[in-house]
């Protein structure tokens, strides 16, 4: 499939090909689901902990007579029941992580690429870089290319540290290489925003790893 190009200012310039077989597959909505679901599990430290019963300092002695109170007896003062007592089967620390295999990390990236083809959200920008980073610079491109008002993911077609530090500071702007954006990140933005370099990187590091499985 064809799209356009164009230039900072917004000026369609040319036409780049997007292979067909990455950008204008049918997109599989399971493989998709289950790749975000790994992702977002795999952010998760797993740290969150709570006391137990058996943790909670105190409660050694008998927290008052056997009779005469009018109250149950309660053996504890770190019973589950009492403010201050352990935790009922609290959170302790494990381990979030969701595996997947490469064949379907790699169908859900293709999935995504063309779902994001179909609605007409991917936008393909001459390569361009900065002596300095500026954060006008990214601002004033985006409304010449009128999507100043949108999540945009600007891939790269390789580290451009400038480029990033001059998007870095504008809201739902994210800079990433070409081949390192996964599914998650192609969903969450509204428009992909490739550098013309940046199309056969991606492509590449999506077709290298078929070939290789």
């Amino acid at each position: 499939m064809k799209i356009s190009i164009y230039t900072t200012e917004g000026k369609e310039s040319g036409s780049a090909e997007l292979r067909d077989s990455i950008f204008a597959i049918e997109p599989n909505e399971t493989v998709i689901y289950e790749d975000v679901r790994r992702y977002m599990a795999n952010q998760r430290q797993g740290t969150a902990k709570t006391k137990e019963r058996g943790e909670v300092r105190g409660g050694g002695r008998k927290a008052y007579r056997q009779k005469g109170t009018g109250m149950a007896r309660r053996g504890s003062i770190r019973s589950p029941l009492l403010k201050g007592g352990g935790t009922v089967f609290g959170p302790r620390p494990r381990v979030h992580n969701v595996k997947m295999t490469k064949k379907m990390r790699r169908l859900a990236r293709k999935s995504a690429l063309s779902l994001k083809a179909s609605e007409d959200a991917i936008i393909v920008v001459e390569d361009f870089t900065y002596e300095a980073p500026k954060t006008s610079n990214i601002a004033n491109m985006l409304e010449a290319l009128d999507i100043d008002d949108k999540k945009v993911l600007i891939l790269t077609a390789e580290t451009d540290i400038n480029v990033y530090k001059s998007a870095r500071n504008i809201p739902g702007v994210q800079v990433l290489e070409g081949n390192k954006a996964n599914t998650y990140q192609i969903l969450d933005a509204d428009v992909l925003l490739i550098q013309k370099g940046a199309v056969d990187v991606l492509q590449e590091s999506i077709e290298t790893t078929e070939e290789a499985a």
